[in-house]
């Protein structure tokens, strides 16, 4: 199965112990006991691996770009809905080790958690190679994505809600979570957006990303803007 799923990322591991915790969600680990580390540490490196990767490519190709316009591209290609697509083209979902309550009820189909296996095997093959074999892997999903018409549709109300506070000097936007709702296999966030510590917004999701977009989305609405 692991030599399987190799092929289909284009690397083969030193250490596939990386790989077995890339694609363990912590539902499995807490069922085994502690007999299993979760994903969850790896996710959080492979987050920030796959943004600089993603925004070192689109700022070499297209030099004459804005900042803003940057911004955008990076936001699409990285989102929730992108990276659970990557995961789906390598059929992710067939590799995910989850508890078998998470499994009942198909958490193996959830975005938040096929986004979140795709980060976390980003950050296993860099700990396990280097930067550039990372690249190759990362950019093999980038790449055609930028040229797909369909990312540059994707709405990130984020980015848009940003770039309205950054013209005006001394605000600044934050995401808070103030809730957390259901079982592990169907939890529930919600997030509150503020301005300078003033609520203006408020967003429910399966994901903190989903509920921070919501989040921003409904400040939006609050401004006029949608």
């Amino acid at each position: 199965m692991t030599e399987e799923l190799e092929k289909k990322i284009g690397y083969k591991f030193k250490d596939r112990k990386l790989l077995k915790i890339a694609l363990t969600h912590s539902s499995y680990a807490n069922e085994s006991g502690g007999k299993f580390v979760s994903y969850e540490r790896l996710e959080f490196l492979g987050d920030s691996v796959l943004g600089l990767i993603t925004s070192d490519y689109i700022f070499k190709t297209f030099p004459n770009l804005p900042e803003g316009e940057l911004t955008k591209l990076r936001a699409v290609l990285v989102c929730e809905k992108q990276l659970c697509e990557f995961s789906r083209q390598l059929n992710l979902k067939k590799y995910i080790k989850l508890s078998r309550g998470e499994r009942h009820c198909k958490g193996q189909n959830r975005p938040s958690i096929l986004a979140d296996i795709f980060e976390a095997i980003c950050a296993a093959i860099y700990l396990d190679s280097n930067m550039e074999e990372t690249k190759k892997f990362v950019l093999s999903f980038i790449v055609p994505a930028v040229k797909d018409p369909k990312v540059h549709n994707i709405q990130d109300y984020k980015t848009d809600l940003q770039e309205i506070i950054q013209k005006n000097p001394g605000e600044t936007i934050s995401y808070v979570l103030v809730d957390e709702t259901g079982p592990d296999h169907d939890k529930r966030f919600t997030m509150e957006a503020r301005i300078n510590s003033n609520v203006v917004g408020r967003g429910i999701g399966t994901s903190k990303k989903e509920a921070e977009q919501q989040a921003a989305r409904s400040t939006l609405v609050l401004m006029g803007v949608l």
